[in-house]
């Protein structure tokens, strides 16, 4: 009997924690070089892009009023890890560990130049990693 209540308290206590969570669109795709290079085409209208990249991060115009749409995007990698023996009690740890982390970054910047007819005249785009 007690056990089935220290089940239910377990269970009541760790719920919040992970209906707190962050939820993820696992439709999103992650817009890398690749796609830009497949689905952005000379010519094609600007509401093909939006639907291919979505919304742009910067939207300016040259002196004779065409748009230049830019996109960046950065991510974060972030690998641990850990060795020692402990008890893992909720978010509390007993007992000794070694750890260690490392982190990079990556971006991503996309250019898409547009003509007076709001078609695609260029693209460009660049990728750095540090």
């Amino acid at each position: 009997m007690k056990f089935q209540y220290f089940l239910s308290a377990l269970a009541f206590v760790t719920i919040p924690f992970v209906s707190s969570c962050s939820s993820v669109d696992l439709h999103e795709e992650q817009m890398t070089v690749a796609k830009a290079q497949k689905e952005i085409k000379v010519g094609m209208p600007s509401s093909a892009v939006v639907e291919a990249l979505g919304a742009p991060n910067m939207v300016t115009t040259d002196a004779e009023r065409r748009e230049t749409w830019v996109y960046d995007r950065v991510s974060t990698n972030v690998r641990s890890s850990s060795s020692g023996k402990g008890v893992w009690l909720l978010l509390f740890s007993a007992g000794g560990s070694d750890f260690q982390s490392s982190s990079n970054q990556r971006t991503l910047t996309i250019i898409v130049k547009f003509d007076e007819n709001g078609l695609v005249r260029d693209f460009a785009y660049r990728t750095s990693s540090f």
